[in-house]
This record gives structure tokens, sequence and C-alpha cells, in this order.
């Protein structure tokens, strides 16, 4: 198959780009030339397929059902919005739970997913979070740091990549990060964890920061905590949930200048994305969607109900940015994350998973 339009390359979006794709692979890209006779024509702009590090749910499921169904489900419903690879993410609960959600999106993984976005990785979030940072995480399953369990979690999740989301200040914490960070990416998050402390996860191995902004202190100029730490560290992988509503346009653009080969959009989605307003379970507690948002009953927050194409809109109409600052930011960025060497780039030898994104930034069309 010949694919001949605009196309995202080595940084630019670049008129009369023809890619050729066999065996699954970018077997070509050439730029300047006539389309081939036998190419489809793009009308929009092709870009790397969406990686999500970050992703509880959508179209009515959630990770922590369990089932290999709710795990299609939530693949084939991102894989609608141009994801074509994510991090089946889990909740603060009892420790059989979150084997078992490890267990069903690893089994996922190992299934053909045509039609679906792969499994590419477990993110952990919690249960070593910080009850004053809980957000929508259950604070009756929140608990000190308990390598048993994680060695449960990590067999669980067989050779899929796992992330895991921390409070530094927690107990049993940075011990943790010193014993596994060969074998596990830890993000800092739900936490109230100083910039000194949050330093030094980072120094023990610690390589990332979740929903950055979000379930953490402000930066203030004299006690510039987590936030200050994540900014300044030059490696650090830095979520940032861009619907609007988690972290202003005016951060969410300052962020992606300051950072641009770091920051990863993820969307946080819970299960009620794609649904409509209602109640919805989040683990063990009711979320209220409506207005284009979860919250709990406290009126916090509760996930998102994002998509990565939305996230991509976000970016150019609200923060301002142009398309081709962003679209690194929703494929290179998160696939570099995961380990996924083959995804990310539109590059000969690259995997063949591609968006078409329209004059609107929706997704017209989907390679996998």
């Amino acid at each position: 198959m010949r694919l001949h339009g605009r196309a995202f390359v080595d940084g630019e979006v670049r008129e009369d780009v023809t890619v050729t794709l066999a065996g699954g692979r970018i077997q070509s890209v050439v730029v300047g030339e006539k389309p081939p006779a036998d190419a489809q024509r793009l009308e929009g702009v092709l870009a790397p397929g969406f990686v999500d590090l970050h992703v509880h749910g959508g179209g009515g499921a959630d990770f922590m059902d369990t089932t290999e169904d709710a795990v299609r489900r939530v693949c084939a419903f991102h894989a609608r919005h141009g994801t074509v690879a994510l991090a089946a993410t889990t909740l603060s609960a009892p420790r059989e739970q979150v084997t078992a959600a490890v267990a069903a999106a690893a089994e996922v993984a190992r299934l053909p997913h045509a039609g679906e976005a792969r499994v590419a990785g477990i993110h952990l979030e919690g249960p070593y979070l910080n009850p004053a940072k809980a957000g929508a995480q259950d604070p009756a399953a929140l608990r000190a740091a308990d390598a048993a369990e994680v060695e449960e979690w990590l067999a669980a999740a067989g050779d899929l990549p796992v992330a895991m989301t921390v409070a530094p200040e927690v107990p049993g914490v940075l011990e943790l990060i010193a014993a596994f960070h060969d074998r596990i990416t830890f993000s800092i998050g739900h936490t109230e964890a100083s910039a000194e402390l949050a330093q030094r996860a980072l120094t023990l191995g610690a390589r990332r920061f979740t929903h950055l902004w979000n379930a953490m202190p402000p930066l203030h100029h004299r006690n510039p905590g987590v936030v200050g730490a994540a900014l300044a560290s030059p490696d650090a992988v830095l979520e940032l949930i861009a619907d609007g509503h988690h972290v202003h346009p005016l951060l969410l653009a300052a962020c992606a200048r300051l950072a641009a080969h770091r920051v990863a959009l993820v969307t946080d989605a819970m299960r009620a994305a794609g649904m409509p307003d209602g109640r919805y379970a989040l683990a063990a507690l009711d979320v209220e969607v409506g207005e284009g948002c979860a919250r709990l009953p406290s009126g916090a927050l509760a996930g998102s109900l994002l998509t990565m194409e939305a996230a991509v809109r976000t970016m150019v109409h609200a923060a301002g940015l142009p398309l081709e600052v962003v679209l690194p930011l929703v494929s290179e960025n998160a696939a570099r994350a995961l380990g996924l060497e083959h995804m990310g780039r539109i590059v000969v030898g690259a995997d063949a998973d591609l968006v078409e994104l329209d004059d609107e930034l929706s997704v017209a069309s989907l390679w996998m």
C-alpha cells in the first residue's frame, strides 16, 4: 500500500510525501515527488499513531474490571480515536484485584489486536500513594510499600514493561525504587513530597512524573516542590492531561516548550469516556459525569473523558501550539518511554501504525 499527501516527517508537516507500507512496516518514505499511480491520496495529515502511557478505561469498560472483554473494549474505543498502543493502568485496590487486572491485560497483549490499540505496557497507579493527595484513588486501598505484592504484579505482567506511580514519602517507597528501578519505571505522583525528596527519588531511579500539576502541591517560587523537581529534571518524562480541565492551557503550552522531548500527553481516561453523562464506578468510588468532565462527590476531578485526538485539539486550539510541536507529545515521546523503538515516527523500518488527521484534527483514517 502507498499513501501520498501531507505527512509529519522529520519534525515537519511536509507536502508530497509518499509512504509505502508492507508487512506491517514502513518500507519507504519519499518526499517531494509526484505520487505513484497506485497511491491512496491523503486529504488530511498523516502522523504516527498515538501512544498513551496512562489510561484506565473508555467505552464503558475499565481495566479494573479484570476481564478480557473489558480490556478489549477499552482498546477498541481508544483505537477509534487514534491510539495504537497504550499502557493498561490500574487503580489502588486489594492485591488480588490488581493482580487480576494485570493478568487480564497481559493475556490480551498476547492476542491479535486488529482494530484495537495494542497493550504495550502496564501502569500501576498506586497503591503506595499519599492519602492527602489520593484524588480519585480509594483512600482505604492506600498502603505502605510491599515488595512481595510488587513481585506478584511483575509476574502477572510477564514480558510487558511495567511503570508504577508512587509517592516518595510513603513508608518503604524509596527502598522500593532502589530495589526495583531496573525492572520498573517509577513515576512520582499523588504526593506531597518536597523538591528535595522528589530529587532523591530521581537519584534512586524514578524516571517519570504522573499527571504533572495534578494530585501534588502547586509550584511556588520559594518552595518548588514536586513540580519544580519535574521541570528541573533533564530527562524525566512529564505526563500532562490536556483536556482543558486538569491543567490550564498556558501551562500546557509552557511545559511543551520547556520540555518538548520529555512531555507525554496522556488521557487518564476512565470508563465514562465516550459514554453519556451519568454516574459511573471508578474502582470502589462513584463518579458523576457531566459538563465534559468526571468528578467525585467532593467536586474533585476523577480521571478524564479524554481521547488522544481531543488532546491534540486542546494543544493546538486552546494552548496555541503548532501541530508539529504537538504530534511528538502524543507519539514519539511516549513510545520512547515505553521502549517501543519501532513506533512513534514515520521512518523506514518503523511499524505501520499511522493516523490521518483531517482539517478539524479528528481521526479520518487509521492503519495498524
